[in-house]
């Protein structure tokens, strides 16, 4: 076992600049998380008026004390509908993570029926497509508790609608896979809502409160004509004595999730799976919480990415692959949590070395069957003459079928930059991660601003010059701050978690706990065994 030798200095002034300047933006993260929470928690006496539980309650009911929980999409929607970001309520009116239920491992989905009636937004239909495609891929369970309005018609799309059929199929393909979907249905669930029941495995339904129909009394009666009660459309009564729909009938919230948790706890889900932990493991030796300090937010500041490895590796103990090689990239083994893996880190722009190093890499890994964690840091592949000429652009694809391609679990953090065509080969947002967090100060998109307004003044100054003109340099000057404003905004954690670019925005120094967390998540659904069947379960 060779432990690393830091050379970080936890008492100098920059790692302290570091440390405050990160630790500012985390604030930032929990206050947008809060925002979400106080503005549900404003509807908190009309729950209470229906004798029901809050949504965060519910969640809080239904997850096993003291195990471990992964939020999904934490910030989903922000800057997205509402551009302000004073007024922007991330969370995209749901409540989504991987948690234990009974002691099984789920992908737990919770409708935020506090704000606006638990509506859909512009990225809810994205982030529950989101959410089953992680529970189908990793085999886990899938328990959906339901209280919504269902679609904003004031913010209708036709996008929204057709893409939104897509949940249906989600649902429909875990039941064929032999992954149980289960429902609570605490509140209305009307229109296509109603598919949410109808596709599950098991439906529990809370009494008076819990409603299910393709139309609710007042759209039949402008429809038809018809004079009917919500409760005789589709309470959870009726569902439960008359259609069938509702397999158990719950006094109230509580008792649904009560009810729940015994059925997917007497499905003996456990059974099924070769998996059950790593047993003990050495934890870094230097701490977790230097992490807050050991990267600068702004990323034209470089930093060692061994340093970054050595915090979260068991034992602070690693191999450096080729280390004197390609050294603008770290590829090292190493083991977290127990779990043996390789770790490919960015020490700067990716040069052709650097290149054909980390595909190599990422072939051995994927040969003798070790997940892939990725720590990206770089603002891309390197260009000029000299790299042109060695071969950046037949290098650079070489990494990139390799990532493409590898078979193993591939999670990885935005840490610091991730531009242009190294996030592609560092597996970006479109490589199909298993699992994809960034830290706050995280920065990615095609280039930094100040390199895109550079580039875009460089090419207008070109073409004046052939065209015999001559540009005003404080017309040069507003645009340049322009270009800067539109691609740094842009390129911003906060602002690219929103649109879901990635799996949710990260404390730092929580960053081994979800390797750790996604790894054990990989492992499992490696081990289980599904019973699948020819057409889902259907509903009888």
């Amino acid at each position: 076992m060779t432990v690393f030798n830091t050379t970080l200095d936890t008492n100098s002034d920059t790692f302290a600049t570091n440390r405050a300047d990160m630790l500012a933006l985390v604030k930032k993260l929990r206050q947008l998380e809060q925002r979400s929470a106080a503005k549900s928690e404003q509807r908190r006496e009309r729950f209470e008026q229906r004798g029901q539980l809050t949504p965060r309650e519910r969640l809080s009911r239904l997850i096993d004390p003291g195990m471990p929980y992964v939020s999904l999409y934490n910030l989903a929607s922000y800057l997205v509908d509402d551009k302000d970001p004073h007024t922007s309520v991330p969370g995209a009116n749901m409540i989504t993570g991987i948690g234990f239920v009974s002691g099984v491992r789920c992908l737990v989905f919770v409708d935020d029926s506090g704000i606006s009636a638990g509506a859909a937004t512009g990225k809810s239909v994205e982030k529950a497509l989101g959410c089953l495609k992680i529970a189908l891929k990793h085999k886990l369970p899938f328990i959906h508790l339901v209280e919504s309005a269902g679609a904003n018609l004031m913010e209708y799309t036709v996008e929204m609608w057709a893409n939104g059929g897509g949940m249906f199929n989600g649902l429909a393909k875990l039941s064929a896979a032999g992954i149980p979907t289960i429902t609570v249905l605490h509140g209305p669930s009307t229109a296509g809502g109603a598919y949410q029941p109808g596709l599950s495995d098991y439906v529990i339904g809370v009494r008076k409160n819990g409603m299910a129909a393709l139309a609710g009394a007042a759209l039949v009666r402008s429809a038809t004509g018809e004079i009917a009660s919500d409760e005789d459309l589709g309470g959870a009564q009726m569902h439960s004595k008359i259609t069938g729909l509702v397999e158990y009938l719950a006094e109230n919230d509580g008792h649904g999730i009560d009810i729940a948790r015994d059925v997917l706890g007497r499905l003996a889900w456990n059974n099924n799976c070769s998996y059950s932990g790593l047993g003990d493991f050495y934890g870094p030796v230097y701490e977790e919480n230097e992490l807050a300090g050991l990267i600068p937010v702004d990323y034209r500041q470089s930093y060692e990415a061994r340093e970054l490895v050595a915090r979260l590796v068991d034992g602070s103990d690693f191999s450096d692959f080729k280390p004197s090689y390609g050294a603008s990239i770290l590829c090292c083994q190493a083991s977290v949590h127990g779990h043996a893996c390789g770790i490919i880190g960015n020490n700067g722009p990716i040069d052709p070395n650097g290149a054909t190093k980390a595909a190599q890499f990422m072939q051995l890994c994927d040969s003798a069957n070790l997940p892939l964690i990725f720590l990206h840091n770089a603002t891309g592949y390197m260009v000029g003459t000299d790299y042109e000429q060695a071969g950046m652009i037949k290098h650079g694809a070489k990494m990139i079928q390799a990532v493409s391609n590898v078979q193993v679990p591939k999670i990885a953090f935005y840490v610091g930059a991730s531009f242009g065509a190294a996030n592609y080969g560092m597996c970006g947002y479109a490589y199909d991660p298993d699992f994809l967090f960034s830290w706050p100060n995280a920065k990615t998109g095609v280039m930094g601003g100040e390199q895109a307004a550079l580039t875009m003044e460089f090419v207008m100054k070109n073409a004046a010059k052939r065209r015999g003109q001559e540009l005003d340099e404080g017309q040069l000057a507003a645009q340049r701050l322009k270009i800067q404003r539109h691609f740094d905004d842009q390129c911003d954690a906060f602002y690219t978690s929103g649109h879901m670019l990635d799996h949710g925005v990260i404390d730092p120094r929580d960053t081994r706990k979800i390797i750790g967390f996604t790894l054990d998540t990989c492992r499992e659904a490696e081990k289980r065994t599904l019973h699948a069947n020819s057409f889902g379960v259907a509903r009888m």
